[in-house]
């Protein structure tokens, strides 16, 4: 309850329930929830009006988020829903968001984030076919390149990025074909291709008791996963655990969100093999996560300044 909040309560300022503010959220990496979008319940909607302000804008616009200045560990992750502040920073400084698109509060006067002038920048470095949207999967690659991050580890956490013109156009190219792949991936990870683990569950067990979790563990050496006594997913491979986002990694957020705590249950009664099938999603999204990576052309000490 904020101030405003009482102060309308006190004034008799009624809120009238529409379902078309029922919007999506991403409360922590791979953690989807339901968010009753309404500026007189959530006073700080920061820029999210402008970003994402209605259901269409959620299927065309995709947002950058990365941690804002003060935080421990760097991370940018992609979206097409709304961002809670804490998505990509626990510490100071939140969660920044780049979107490619900015509208109207009411969902109108669509335009890019983009401007011309940096669009001109790059055209003059590596050619007049470059575009908006190859800038911005560029920058989502370059934000992800192990020598961009190891060189500017200090000033990622002072301040917010500083993004470099590559020499070559043929790097270029490539940075931004890659942040295309990444940002697919990321955005889809619903819709990603399951890992094919190998189940191990109790013959007796029923299809209730198998997809049902309390709390997900992995087992020692994080070969595996325990869903619960009854189900247990074996061979994750070791490149599920290298795609770190801040000191964890993408399996170990889905485990840390999905299990229950006092009234909130994460197990969905329409489709009780989500968790299950979110898992082997996020084993794919993470070692696709990682090839990508690796292929990203070596950047050298010029190229990044």
């Amino acid at each position: 309850w904020s101030e405003t909040l009482k102060s309308n309560l006190r004034r008799g300022k009624k809120c009238q329930y529409n379902s078309a503010k029922v919007r999506n959220a991403m409360y922590r990496p791979f953690c989807r929830k339901s968010l009753y979008f309404d500026s007189m319940l959530i006073e700080r909607r920061y820029q999210q009006h402008i970003t994402f302000p209605s259901l269409e804008s959620e299927n065309e616009n995709t947002s950058i988020c990365l941690g804002g200045v003060g935080h421990d560990y760097f991370y940018c992750l992609a979206t097409r829903h709304i961002p809670e502040l804490k998505f990509s920073n626990a510490a100071n400084g939140g969660t920044q968001c780049f979107p490619f698109y900015v509208y109207d509060e009411d969902g109108t006067n669509r335009r890019e984030n983009i401007t011309d002038w940096a669009l001109q920048q790059f055209q003059s470095a590596h050619g007049s076919d470059v575009t908006k949207r190859d800038i911005f999967h560029y920058v989502y690659a370059l934000l992800h390149d192990p020598t961009y991050r190891t060189r500017y580890a200090e000033n990622l956490k002072r301040e917010l990025p500083r993004i470099p013109l590559v020499g070559a156009s043929e790097t270029f190219a490539a940075l931004a074909a890659a942040g295309h792949a990444l940002i697919d991936l990321h955005i889809g990870y619903e819709n990603a291709p399951e890992y094919p683990l190998t189940e191990v569950y109790e013959q007796t067990a029923t299809l209730s008791d198998i997809f049902h979790v309390e709390k997900m563990r992995l087992i020692e050496d994080k070969s595996a996963i325990q869903i619960n006594s009854y189900l247990t997913l074996r061979g994750i491979p070791p490149e599920a655990h290298t795609y770190k986002l801040g000191n964890r990694s993408a399996l170990d957020w889905v485990i840390d969100q999905y299990r229950v705590r006092g009234d909130s249950d994460p197990n969905r009664a329409d489709e009780p093999e989500y968790i299950v099938r979110l898992v082997k999603r996020v084993v794919t999204v993470s070692v696709e996560t990682m090839r990508i990576v690796s292929g990203l052309p070596s950047l050298s000490p010029e190229e990044t300044d």
